[in-house]
């Protein structure tokens, strides 16, 4: 029986990534690396200094600058970050998410975000929906990054609920196989081949329905069951 919804926040909620992306192509540029669309997309989920650590690799710069070099360069990068996120607002919130949610909270189900991003309280303040959720995982307490499923073990625990008792929210890869990996049921948001891993797959958060999520949820549960007995 489905009991917890679990969301990544940025790409999945709201359109911040697009902030997150923009702010460390601009870094890259200032540290003379040119980032490729998909080297680019490739940070999407994962933490601030995993971030940095990939683009310093992608520039053959990866030995170049001190741990504290590094944090600064973090540092800069968020508080461009931050200074956009200062500007959100509900509008900003993605849509099919208000209904998303309405839904999920008429069903009694528990809610928490399991984000990479250590300013997500900040975010859902701007957006409005802070309330509408049961807990947000700390960052600061994890130990690996995204495609380790520990981010949503942590969800799942705050939550007080099982693996086969979720199903979490995704746009990036690294993200679902973090969800995969948790032995949890993963919803993909974006693209099909890209987000292969998923159990279900939406092009954008206007596509999606909890009652057509919790169909397949069901009917993957069964499967598993049968495979089982």
């Amino acid at each position: 029986m489905l009991k917890g919804l679990i969301f990544d926040l940025d790409g999945v909620l709201t359109n911040s990534a697009v902030y997150h992306l923009t702010a460390w192509n601009n870094l890259a540029k200032e540290l003379g690396i040119n980032l490729t669309d998909d080297q680019l997309d490739s940070l999407r989920g994962i933490s601030r200094m995993d971030s940095l650590n990939l683009i310093l690799k992608y520039g053959d710069q990866e030995d170049k600058y001190s741990e504290a070099e590094k944090e600064k360069f973090a540092a800069e990068k968020n508080t461009k970050f931050v200074e956009q996120v200062e500007k959100m607002t509900p509008a900003d919130i993605l849509p099919g998410i208000p209904e998303l949610l309405s839904d999920a909270k008429k069903q009694n189900l528990k809610m928490i975000i399991a984000s990479a991003s250590k300013n997500a309280p900040k975010i859902l303040t701007k957006l409005g929906i802070m309330d509408e959720f049961d807990g947000i995982v700390d960052p600061a307490t994890l130990h690996r990054g995204k495609p380790d499923p520990e981010i949503y073990e942590k969800a799942q625990e705050l939550a007080g609920l099982n693996a086969d008792e979720v199903i979490s929210f995704e746009d990036a890869q690294a993200g679902v196989q973090s969800i995969k990996s948790a032995g949890q049921f993963a919803v993909g948001i974006g693209n099909k081949e890209v987000l292969k891993e998923a159990d279900y797959i939406v092009p954008t958060t206007k596509e999606l329905k909890l009652s057509e999520i919790e169909s397949v949820f069901n009917k993957n549960k069964r499967e598993v069951g049968e495979e089982n007995g």
